[in-house]
């Protein structure tokens, strides 16, 4: 498996990141431990995690997913071959992160934060720390298609929202304390990247070294103009949701809800659910067995294959999807491939930003 450049860093990250979330709500720990042994036996040396998971976000469930990831390290001894990434949540109401009170990117929330992950995942520093969501009142996901109402001028706040300049020193404290080695964003921005880039440039705190975004063939919004933004600054994607939350496996296809699935568990496939978004869908998943691939293999390839992606983060509840999904990185993307992916994107554009 491929090592990439993380940002300008010495890290190098397999191209196939192991993402985390379902452990400890879809998948047992044990489970979890099994996915970790497959995927680094494979070639994989990075994890992706967050405070905030499993998914579904809730107060009874919230940490056991780097609990998981701890426990797998203290058992394989393996702490100094993971590059271990995980994630502070952004501005939120819910308050089971902070002991009773709202969660704002303030210096007494991120220090709670990591110390609390950092303890869970049994270590005394991540390699890549990284900002779940802005805390600024963006769309999720923050490269959205249409933008409602007015859009905010660049010196503006929303009520008490904490000047990026201010959450970025407390990163730099991070650092400095040893805590985290790198920086990172998530589900951010052009404008988001650039402010934290030129206000690191002016020595406030860490330069960001990656951008957490989806990336999939129904949401290429990261080429608009975060694409040539990262590439100036040196900035990895990591790209999540390379299935579309499973939506481009074929296996909602028609209208299935297959028992097990997230979509069925969960109800949370909105964004993959938009109008139009089902005969795209199906049309994808055609189009990958025109070229004799299922669909998880050909959509897994596709973002794996991007220049611009520095690691493709991959999820799975069980081991037969994982070797799926590992199995997207040998595939050798073809210009025919590219060719017809982009002649149904000319003519469908991103139907799930």
């Amino acid at each position: 498996m491929q090592k990439r450049r993380l940002g300008r860093t010495d890290l190098l990250v397999s191209q196939i990141c192991l993402g985390s979330m379902t452990w400890g709500q879809q998948n047992t720990e044990t489970e979890g431990h099994a996915q970790m042994d497959l995927a680094f036996a494979r070639g994989v040396n990075f994890i992706d995690t967050a405070e905030l998971y499993p998914i579904p976000p809730k107060a009874e469930t919230q940490g056991r997913t780097e609990t998981i990831i701890g426990n797998w390290m203290k058992a394989r001894g393996n702490r100094d071959r993971v590059l271990l990434a995980t994630k502070v949540v952004g501005r939120t109401a819910s308050d089971w992160f902070r002991g009773g009170r709202p969660s704002k990117l303030v210096r007494a929330d991120i220090f709670d934060a990591i110390d609390k992950s950092l303890a869970k995942l049994g270590t005394d520093y991540v390699d890549l720390y990284q900002i779940h969501w802005p805390e600024r009142d963006v769309p999720w996901g923050a490269n959205p298609t249409r933008v409602g109402g007015t859009p905010p001028r660049a010196d503006s706040t929303s009520g008490d929202e904490t000047p990026i300049v201010e959450t970025l020193a407390v990163f730099d404290e991070l650092v400095k304390a040893g805590k985290i080695r790198h920086f990172g964003l998530s589900n951010e921005s052009s404008w988001g990247l650039m402010r934290f880039i030129t206000e690191s440039e002016k020595g406030i705190g860490p330069r960001a070294v990656s951008l957490q975004n989806a990336y999939n063939l129904v949401n290429r919004t990261f080429e608009v103009n975060l694409a040539e933004a990262c590439a100036r600054e040196d900035v990895s994607l990591l790209a999540y949701s390379p299935l579309g939350q499973g939506y481009l496996t074929g296996k909602y296809d028609h209208g299935a809800r297959p028992a097990g699935s997230r979509s069925q568990l969960f109800n949370r496939g909105q964004r993959y659910e938009t109008p139009n978004a089902a005969e795209v869908l199906l049309e994808y998943s055609e189009l990958a067995r025109s070229f004799g691939m299922e669909p998880a293999l050909f959509a897994g390839a596709y973002v794996a294959s991007r220049p611009f992606v520095a690691s493709s983060i991959i999820g799975a509840t069980s081991l037969p999807q994982l070797e799926i999904a590992l199995a997207a990185a040998a595939v050798v993307w073809t210009e025919d491939m590219q060719k017809a992916v982009d002649a149904v994107h000319q003519r469908v554009g991103n139907p799930c930003p």
